[in-house]
């Protein structure tokens, strides 16, 4: 069948963001597999590279499937690039330590049927399918390699997890040895899908759900956590946080507000079925931070975060997507701690737990918060990563174990 000139016209025109996403090889639906939330360039939180970018570097970055399937696809971000972004070449295999990856599953990325994609400013790219058979909780390796300068770098700041550079073109190399530089934040990677139906869960929130506290390159924030309790009922779980952000301001480090980015970053990942959202602490803190990164930040109400929330909600409902509340975690006895804030902290989590709006709840107030008496309002110390604010390793087990289920999966 031939094309007919205006519809060629008006695909040449669409921008790689609009463009509709591949089929699977197998005929079935694409799932999420792992993900990340993107911000623009900032050095907050971790030293990173994504102020300065790259130039002739080869970028690894060990991610974790959530999900399992025959086959794969890439997504590549580059939302917050002023200029076209050249990606020379990339490929994705099976992980062993490190930087080191497995030979024999090796596979190279193309983007329609092109070894090398030029993303234009604000723009993604997704990876034609590759066959790599993956169980959930498998780790596997992207490789990007970038021969000439890339300027500042989509990124996302708080990856718990180490990525590697290395100068010039390493994307087949077996060993880690010339990854020499390492960094704790993710760069241009935003999600792996998986062929065949999935149920995906989202986790949508904050530096708590990011995982802030967790331990480096264990997989231990609770969205991985969850994972694990959902591996074998073929239901995946990604992780939407970013750390530091807000329901009702926008930050030049911290990311949009949530009610801005819900859409990209919740309800537009493959196969969703669920959201869980755990975001409102930082509308509550943020009037005592003084830094650069927290304005604007006015004092909140209760009542302007539980309209905030309901956008989400009606967000959520309108593409058909469960949505799931999580109660404000504790926070007392943290720098930023304040008695009108945690007023306002009591107010909202009041209303998730009675008002029925959430289609669920996930207690995770209840679920960290210290029982002795004269400690209300605190982290369990136990559950405490140290800054009486963010969770500890177990602390995040205790909220993964805090979510119901069948909730999830019905």
């Amino acid at each position: 069948m031939r094309v007919k000139p205006f519809l060629i016209a008006l695909l040449t025109a669409l921008p790689l963001a609009a463009m509709p996403l591949p089929a699977t090889a197998d005929g079935g639906r694409w799932g999420g597999g792992w993900a990340t939330a993107v911000q623009q360039p900032t050095a907050t939180w971790f030293p990173n590279w994504s102020q300065e970018g790259f130039d002739n570097h080869s970028v690894r970055q060990v991610i974790r499937t959530s999900a399992t399937g025959t086959h794969l696809r890439v997504r590549l971000s580059n939302a917050y690039g002023t200029t076209p972004l050249r990606l020379t070449g990339a490929s994705i295999a099976k992980t062993t330590t490190g930087a080191a990856i497995r030979p024999a599953t090796v596979r190279p990325l193309t983007f329609a049927r092109s070894e090398s994609v030029t993303m234009p400013a604000g723009g993604q790219a997704v990876s034609d399918p590759v066959r790599l058979p993956v169980r959930a909780l498998e780790q596997l390796t992207v490789t990007l390699y970038f021969r000439g300068a890339t300027g500042p770098a989509t990124f996302h700041s708080i990856a718990m997890a180490t990525s590697y550079r290395a100068k010039g073109d390493h994307r087949r190399d077996a060993g880690g040895a010339a990854f020499t530089e390492t960094s704790l934040s993710r760069y241009f990677l935003s999600g792996l899908d998986v062929s065949g139906r999935k149920n995906t869960v989202v986790a949508f929130g904050d530096s708590i759900t990011d995982g802030y506290g967790a331990t480096n390159d264990a997989d231990d924030r609770y969205p991985d956590r969850l994972a694990e309790r959902l591996a074998s009922s073929g239901t995946s779980v990604l992780n939407a946080g970013i750390g530091g952000n807000r329901v009702l301001n926008d930050s030049a480090c911290f990311g949009e507000r949530a009610t801005a980015r819900f859409r990209r970053d919740a309800l537009d990942q493959p196969g969703v079925g669920t959201v869980i959202v755990l975001e409102g602490l930082n509308d509550i803190l943020f009037p005592k931070n003084t830094g650069a990164c927290a304005t604007p930040n006015p004092q909140v109400t209760a009542e302007e975060l539980i309209d905030g929330h309901r956008a989400l909600i009606r967000a959520a409902r309108a593409r058909g997507v469960r949505i799931i509340g999580g109660t404000l975690t504790p926070f007392k006895g943290s720098d930023l701690y304040s008695e009108y804030g945690e007023g306002v902290r009591q107010a909202v989590n009041h209303w998730i737990r009675t008002s029925g709006e959430y289609d669920a709840v996930a207690d995770f107030d209840r679920a960290l918060a210290n029982p002795e008496p004269g400690h209300a309002g605190e982290l369990l110390p136990a559950y405490d990563s140290g800054d009486r604010l963010h969770p500890s390793p177990a602390g995040y087990q205790a909220m993964a174990d805090a979510v119901d289920l069948f909730t999830l999966t019905r």
